[in-house]
């Protein structure tokens, strides 16, 4: 299975921050945000993997990319935990890049990898939210469309005044597997099926492509996932499953540096005294 990763937007919601700096760049404790989510996609054992960048994004690329002039200093100073480093970044997987020309939405940008899938599922991570599990988010959808068939979104149960915020599903089912009868994108608390919100990873089938080409687009022009998934759920299966492990949102500014602080204090090395520094600042 390939993974395709979807990284075009603006991050307005980081502004200033990310005037030249891509929002999926963004550090939690050591490491920028997209690597997490590239190896979350190794993980569960996929190797090659579409991101979908935009104009600005270049810092992406050479993330992933080797870097010959700071390998060759890092080795000439012997400083080879640091070299080793860089290369498992570079050595991930096969990482392919496309650009979304213009801002059209997640469901447009997904469009943007139709050739790379081919006629195979495939795996959509979005490349501003991290999971974190033994075994990860992404290979636990994989494994709920090889009981299920049909395409598998990920979602959790979220707290109320969240809503708004998110896309809901309305379905049934028993456990941690629903088959679902309806998606919402954003509705208001009363409007709401459940509070089951859809969480930025998917398996699907390439039958989704036709179906966001057969979307209108809405509100500022862009073409929305959960449109095209209504449509895909008329034609095939829908699951979604209620993933188990920690999801950090890296969607706003206060997300983010929660989801820093969390990570940073199951580190080994900085945790404790991070922890102990947190408790002196609040007393």
């Amino acid at each position: 299975m390939k993974a395709v990763i979807p990284a075009a937007g603006f991050g307005t919601r980081f502004l200033p921050i990310t005037k030249a700096q891509p929002k999926e760049m963004l550090p939690v404790y050591d490491k920028p945000t997209i690597q997490y989510v590239v190896e979350e996609a190794v993980a569960s054992g996929i190797d090659d993997i579409l991101i979908i960048t935009g104009r600005g994004k270049r810092a992406i690329e050479d993330h992933f990319d080797r870097s010959i002039e700071l390998e060759l200093a890092l080795n000439n100073s012997g400083k080879h935990d640091y070299l080793k480093q860089l290369e498992d970044i570079s050595n991930l997987a096969s990482i392919h890049f496309i650009r979304q020309k213009q801002p059209r939405g997640l469901g447009d940008a997904i469009l943007c990898g139709e050739r790379f899938v081919g006629s195979e599922p495939f795996a959509v991570l979005l490349g501003d939210t991290i999971t974190i599990n033994k075994v990860p988010c992404t290979k636990q959808l994989m494994d709920v469309y090889d009981e299920y068939g049909g395409s598998v979104i990920a979602v959790e149960r979220v707290e109320k005044s969240r809503i708004p915020f998110y896309g809901i599903i309305k379905g049934r089912g028993e456990g941690k597997v629903y088959r679902i009868e309806d998606l919402v994108e954003k509705p208001s608390i009363e409007e709401a099926p459940s509070n089951l919100g859809i969480i930025g990873r998917y398996v699907l089938t390439p039958e989704i492509f036709d179906c966001i080409k057969n979307v209108e687009p809405g509100v500022g022009g862009e073409i929305q996932l959960t449109d095209a998934l209504r449509l895909l759920r008329e034609r095939q299966p829908l699951h979604a499953y209620e993933f188990r492990g920690r999801r950090y949102d890296i969607g706003n500014k206060l997300d983010w540096l929660k989801s820093t602080i969390e990570v940073a204090l199951e580190n080994e090395e900085v945790g404790e005294e991070l922890r102990n520094y947190l408790r002196r600042l609040i007393t």
